[in-house]
């Protein structure tokens, strides 16, 4: 499928997508928004690939934010409905993927852009990273997760003061904080990347889809994480991965899953 604001490919069990708006900082517009939802859907419809990783084009940005242009003259309820739609078709679908999604975070990540990394299950910031929620500055408040994903990774007082000051922060204190799993020099953000893709595809991509699933029952309102858990840790029995997993376990080899 062709797309003209990313670029897809995948080698081995590896997906990749890259926001390719260098010109525009790799901003988010509404047209990648949705690009962005069939790649990651496509992807997670091919059985073979194991991980996505997701990086913005150049050096210097992964994504600067939303593309400001494009909904400046909205009244509240094209808001609304920008907000609410985004959410659903990438935001919160990213942060609920079966398929691990590795956020190579090279240069800024501003405001859409910290809310696409936060979807992500695990990010991996460049060195030369710089990250924050800067929507105050401009009258708004993050509407892309930000206000809930935030706190989750920080904490609810240090994600107060990176919203209300709409500061960025440096790799390293995203790493301090607990936004970022990793820091990594720029030149070696992708391969890091690929080698934690490749641990983590040596493992039962049937488990890890219900780790993912238990993982997030935790934060959704009117759902018991513990129940989510029990429930998905008694579906794993019985399956190939299971079989093959304890098989090779027994074996003293290791399995192919």
């Amino acid at each position: 499928m062709g797309y003209k604001n990313i670029l897809v490919d995948q080698e081995d069990h590896f997906g990749y997508i890259t926001i390719n708006r260098p010109k525009k900082l790799n901003a988010l517009n509404k047209e990648t928004i949705e690009e962005l939802h069939l790649a990651f859907e496509d992807l997670d419809r091919d059985e073979q690939i194991r991980v996505i990783i997701i990086t913005g084009s150049g050096e210097k940005a992964f994504v600067a934010g939303a593309d400001i242009a494009e909904f400046s003259d909205f009244n509240k309820a094209e808001a609304f409905e920008l907000a609410k739609k985004g959410q659903e078709l990438l935001f919160d679908f990213v942060a609920n993927l079966s398929t691990p999604v590795i956020a190579a975070v090279n240069g800024f990540a501003l405001g859409g852009g910290l809310e696409l990394a936060m979807a992500s299950h695990i990010r991996v910031a460049g060195s030369n990273a710089r990250m924050g929620l800067p929507e105050v500055s401009l009258g708004l408040i993050p509407g892309y997760g930000g206000t809930q994903r935030l706190p989750q990774l920080v904490g609810k007082g240090k994600a107060m003061e990176m919203i209300f000051t709409g500061a960025m922060v440096s790799a390293e204190d995203a790493l301090n904080y607990g936004l970022v799993n990793h820091m990594v020099e720029p030149e070696a953000l992708i391969s890091f990347c690929e080698e934690l893709a490749l641990k983590i595809s040596r493992n039962s991509p049937m488990a890890i889809k219900a780790a993912i699933k238990a993982i997030n029952a935790n934060f959704e309102d009117g759902v018991n994480g513990f129940e989510t858990e029990i429930a998905a840790f008694g579906n794993c029995f019985g399956t190939d991965d299971f079989d093959e997993g304890t098989s090779a376990f027994m074996e003293k080899r290791k399995p192919e899953f």
